[in-house]
């Protein structure tokens, strides 16, 4: 089916209906687009509601929106309320062909049982992290964590946020802390790092023995506990038995997206302080409906849960405030090409080998610029489900609420490398001073940083702490793998990086 069809999606947090009773991912997305720009930029919401081939004319439209608000920062937390709000407006729960709200479907439902997994190793207070085929400990892992600010590959504030965690050993016994991880077998979720530290996890993920034995196998051999949703279970299992551990991870797991209300109730059941950390993912319009079932549970914890906080991995493939610094280093070089640039000049011509920061997005202010890292290929239905965690994330803050929120690096994950022109661009990369980074190393690097933002009063992540800009919250800690100090317009190279990408892995 095109990418662009129109089709029904399924029961559980579903896009709306038309009056053809068919359901159509990206209208949906380009009418919350527009909503949430409205009221600050009327013409940049025409434009998007007038952009009739939203699958590939969504990235120019996307890129104005944030421009806009970061001209306007009063307007940063009132623009994200906005797309939150007619995100929620728009998508309806579904169940058993009964088409109702949320708050009803919340009421038929009913908790999962539980099963505990409790491992029993020593604790962990070590942050260290696999790269190139090392693991990097203390003195080793803080001159790699200066040498990616150094060639460009992080900001300084990535560094000084990890060095604060080495500095703080006791910062990594986690013991305290309950964290619910939605996606928690994915690759990018941080349940291993979280378990080694002791954690107590509240495990969500899809029913899948290989998942959860995988997991459950994590969990035994770490000091953590593991909490697991038991969808069919009559009764608790306080304390699994290892005997027991193949049973459980036949019964375990459940659908975010079919069974949001009863993953609702199952968190409620918490008493702690809780953290939820969103890491689930998938390709395409599931991934909307992922992002929404998500909120949908944010948004009742948020007035529920008086020691609520928030956990999120940001794309480095999207638009955002950035350090001024990185524009002139961009810019710089930029001039240092050399012979190169004369070779490049034809091609400029047909929008390729651009200059990373045009004349419009080069400068928001004095101390900062405004980055366009959308990479088309990933389509708007991923942008908006980014978007959707983006605005939860500001409107969570402004709140008072705890919120961490993290550019993750550009990563080989398998969702990436089975889309075969991402693969050969992943590969090709380093050519335009981009590097790409292999899960392990992503994944170690993020939980680092999450514990940095839940620990350190400090902290971006603390609403406590000023910041210059509301958008920083989104941009704070990157490690972006380059892009935004990169001479070029990730856009302008992606195809001569495929290219290389595909030439290099021939030979």
């Amino acid at each position: 089916m095109p990418a662009n069809a129109d089709r029904v999606f399924g029961e559980g947090v579903a896009f709306p209906v038309g009056g053809d009773g068919r359901s159509s991912s990206l209208a949906t997305g380009r009418a919350i687009f527009a909503d949430s720009i409205r009221e600050i930029a009327p013409a940049i919401a025409a434009h998007i509601e007038h952009t009739d081939d939203w699958r590939h004319g969504y990235l120019k439209p996307v890129r104005d929106s944030v421009l806009a608000i970061a001209q306007q920062p009063n307007q940063v937390v009132p623009t994200a309320q906005a797309g939150l709000d007619s995100t929620h407006r728009r998508f309806q729960f579904t169940r058993n062909g009964r088409t109702m709200t949320f708050d009803e479907a919340l009421a038929e439902s009913t908790s999962p049982a539980t099963a505990v997994i409790r491992g029993h190793a020593p604790g962990e207070t070590g942050f260290s992290v696999p790269y190139r085929g090392q693991r990097l400990f203390t003195d080793d892992l803080r001159r790699q964590l200066d040498l990616w600010v150094a060639e460009g590959v992080a900001e300084p504030d990535f560094a000084t946020a990890l060095h604060c965690v080495l500095d703080n050993p006791d910062w990594l016994d986690l013991s305290d802390l309950h964290i619910a991880v939605l996606g928690a077998g994915a690759e990018m979720a941080p349940t291993r790092s979280l378990l080694r530290w002791g954690a107590s996890v509240h495990a969500i993920d899809l029913p899948n023995p290989a998942t959860w034995q995988r997991l459950i196998g994590i969990a035994r051999a770490t000091s953590g506990r593991l909490y697991i949703p038991i969808a069919d279970g009559e009764s608790e299992m306080p304390v699994v038995h290892p005997d027991e551990d193949e049973v459980v991870a036949e019964l375990a797991g459940i659908d975010l997206v079919r069974h949001t209300p009863e993953i609702l109730k199952w968190l409620t059941r918490i008493q702690e302080p809780l953290t939820l950390g969103s890491y689930a993912y998938a390709d395409g319009a599931k991934h909307v409906q992922l992002s929404v079932a998500t909120d949908l549970i944010v948004q009742h914890l948020m007035a529920t849960n008086p020691a609520f906080s928030l956990a999120y991995l940001a794309t480095p493939a999207d638009v955002y405030l950035v350090p001024d610094a990185a524009v002139v280093e961009s810019r710089r070089r930029w001039k240092a090409r050399g012979v190169t640039s004369v070779l490049q000049v034809p091609l400029r011509a047909v929008k390729k080998f651009k200059p990373n920061y045009s004349v419009i997005t080069a400068h928001v202010d004095e101390t900062h610029g405004l980055n366009d890292s959308l990479i088309e290929q990933q389509g708007p239905n991923y942008a908006l489900a980014k978007h959707i965690q983006g605005w939860r994330a500001l409107v969570a803050r402004d709140a008072g609420i705890a919120t961490s929120i993290n550019i993750a690096p550009m990563t080989r994950t398998q969702s990436v490398i089975k889309n075969r022109a991402l693969k050969a661009g992943y590969s090709g990369a380093a050519r335009f001073g981009i590097e790409v980074f292999d899960p392990a190393t992503s994944t170690a690097l993020m939980a680092g940083l999450l514990v940095h933002d839940l620990r350190n009063p400090n902290s971006k992540a603390k609403p406590t702490t000023a910041l210059a800009h509301p958008l920083e919250l989104l941009s704070n800690n990157a490690i972006h793998g380059g892009l935004w100090r990169t001479a070029y317009a990730p856009r302008s190279v992606l195809t001569f990086a495929a290219m290389l990408g595909l030439f290099e892995s021939r030979h």
